[in-house]
């Protein structure tokens, strides 16, 4: 293992080069400050590995696509409790009285934005067979989508339309006019979805860019390529992508009229979020994404204004909020930057490969590894006490949330018995238990200092581990493949207060790609599940749901850690910044009060001089 000495000598190296190469990227895209255009500048932890919606996995990949593309239906902005309203769609869906049939309006109007692939380089006008196409393309399994389990068992026909991609060589060989019953446009603005069952979460899933319509003219010219083509309807349009170091967006010229929200929660007046109330969308000229991934440099870079939002790294959390306040400290509020904090609806976990023949039959070393680590601890040292711990699989702002579930003590810290259970586990396992190996994320301080406190909890209790680091693509495609044989720091965000995405992760159908990353399978929970999910929110469903909660627990198929709760500062020119757990497009909506933005400078002079003097 790396001695301390030379893992600090090589952080100060990559960071200080890190550095650089953001300082260097910015002067070749030009003087920001120079310029009359607004300019949101947003730092990314991770490599993006994808942009194509259709396999777009994970939360940052997410968070790109859905500036530029867009789905049927989203998220009011304001609105709290969270309310459901037609984007892409015109109105909210006709829907037949056995919940089987829905009739979607489309807007008209919308265009794609500008692209080679179009005739002229003219985007063309959005129709319902887009839809069609993008989902049966999401279907095609030469496409090979990890998002096909969205689909799965849902559309009448479309599992049938994967059936017969198989024959095909490659996924542009795919003849799309195969026709299927599910999925119709009846004419250039309505769509028909028919559905093998219930799907009481539709319209919730239709909120993700994951659904948002493709034009086949961009695939079929960019092919393998379109992962860094984007093309949607959205106010973006991806201008640059420079691997690993940044992305920029540009304001779409052809997007349609749409309209900041005009009604809110009581308390968005006072906090300015309806000043801007009825005004056209979107407000900010470019977006940059810059690949940061030591936390030092992220900080630096938002210190100096130079990033307008940005997490907060543990080694500076104290200086920058006061906890017990909930309040920034008065060195940040002297800079006028302001904080947030929101419920994050995640869950991060140590998960077990139920495939392994060491962990997938031993419940006894499963659940010794579940008592090894200290989760209040891990909170405390790592992001300063702030985050959840977490004592089940479903958030506090679902539904579904068993208030109870804590007394049940799944997760509880118990070194001595931990060391009871290896006993037993060694047992069977017919001797000792061989070295561990978790599969983890390696690119930061954070993350191995992270890693080194796992793997010291895990043999403080007689265990041989260690952690094998990777990037974050290739840590994504091991956990696809079952390649790991514990997933280190994984964690998942939920994108509706519905827990069933919850109680998918552990549906045998749904082995990776498709969620369940712990290839876990019970033949009792999949029978509960498949009986879930068609039933619509009712009493009867939260029992359903808490019973297989519990069920997962008693098997322990990971340590399940915390659940994030997000303490974001940002600077003060960045206006109408409200956090929405559910939505993903929400930067269309913030407006940089450029002024104050270029102010700042002459702010941290005026700070530096009135410190000096005292």
């Amino acid at each position: 293992m790396m001695s301390f000495k030379r893992q600090f000598s090589w952080v100060l190296l990559t960071a200080f080069c890190v550095l650089m190469l953001f300082l260097t990227a910015c002067s070749e895209k030009g003087d920001e400050s120079k310029s009359d255009e607004s300019v949101f500048r947003y730092p990314l932890p991770t490599k993006i590995k994808c942009l194509d919606t259709g396999n777009v996995e994970d939360v940052y990949g997410m968070r790109i696509v859905s500036q530029i593309c867009e789905s049927l239906y989203t998220y009011n902005y304001l609105k709290r409790p969270f309310v459901l309203e037609p984007l892409l769609a015109d109105t909210m869906p006709s829907v037949s009285e056995d919940k089987l049939a829905y009739i979607i309006p489309i807007k008209q109007g919308v265009y794609f934005q500008d692209d080679l692939c179009f005739p002229n380089g003219k985007g063309r006008e959005l129709k319902a067979d887009d839809f069609v196409y993008s989902f049966k393309r999401i279907a095609n399994i030469r496409y090979a989508s990890a998002n096909w389990g969205g689909f799965k068992d849902r559309i009448v026909g479309l599992d049938e339309f994967r059936e017969y991609t198989k024959q095909f060589k490659n996924e542009f060989e795919v003849d799309y006019n195969f026709e299927i019953e599910g999925l119709k446009a009846i004419d250039d603005y309505t769509l028909q979805i028919k559905l093998i069952k219930p799907w009481p979460q539709i319209l919730d899933d239709l909120t993700s860019a994951v659904t948002a319509p493709v034009a086949k003219e961009a695939v079929d010219y960019y092919q393998k390529d379109i992962i860094a083509h984007p093309l949607g309807t959205g106010p973006y349009y991806l201008k640059t992508w420079h691997r690993g170091v940044y992305l920029e967006l540009a304001k779409n010229p052809t997007f349609r009229k749409e309209f900041y929200p005009t009604e809110g929660t009581a308390e968005d007046a006072d906090a300015g979020l309806l000043v801007d109330a009825g005004k056209t969308l979107p407000f900010i000229d470019r977006i940059i994404f810059r690949v940061i991934e030591e936390d030092q440099p992220m900080w630096l870079l938002f210190m100096r204004g130079e990033v307008d939002i940005a997490g907060i790294p543990k080694d500076n959390f104290s200086s920058a909020v006061d906890l017990a306040a909930q309040r920034p400290t008065e060195e940040m509020s002297q800079r006028n930057i302001q904080l947030s904090i929101f419920d994050m609806p995640s869950l991060y976990y140590y998960g077990f490969n139920m495939k392994d023949p060491v962990l997938g039959k031993n419940k006894p070393l499963r659940e010794a590894l579940c008592r090894a680590i200290n989760c209040e601890k891990l909170n405390e040292l790592f992001y300063n006490g702030r985050w959840r711990v977490a004592h089940s699989i479903i958030h506090p702002l679902m539904n579904e949330y068993d208030p109870n579930i804590i007394n049940a003590h799944y997760m509880r810290y118990d070194p001595e018995e931990a060391k009871r259970l290896i006993v037993e586990a060694e047992k069977i396992n017919g001797g000792p238990i061989p070295e561990l190996v978790i599969g983890s994320v390696g690119g930061s301080t954070f993350l191995r200092q992270f890693g080194q406190f796992i793997e010291r909890e895990i043999e403080n209790v007689g265990l041989q581990v260690r952690s094998d680091y990777t990037d974050w693509p290739t840590y994504m495609e091991k956990t696809n493949k079952g390649q790991h044989q514990i997933l280190g720091g994984g964690g998942v965000r939920f994108s509706s207060p519905d827990a069933l995405g919850v109680l998918s992760m552990f549906a045998t159908k749904y082995f990776a790609p498709l969620g369940n990353y712990f290839f876990y399978s019970n033949p009792e929970y999949d029978k509960l599940f498949d009986q879930a999910e068609v039933m619509f929110p009712s009493p009867e469903r939260t029992e359903l749901y808490r019973k297989m909660e519990r069920m997962v627990l008693e098997d322990y198929p990971a340590v399940f850690t915390n659940h994030r709760v997000q303490y974001d500062l940002y600077h003060r020119w960045l206006k109408n910044y409200k956090p929405h757990p559910f939505l993903y497009s929400y930067m269309k909506y913030l407006r940089i009060d450029t002024e104050e933005q270029k102010a700042y400078k002459d702010l941290l002079k005026e700070l530096k001089k009135k410190a000096k003097d005292e």
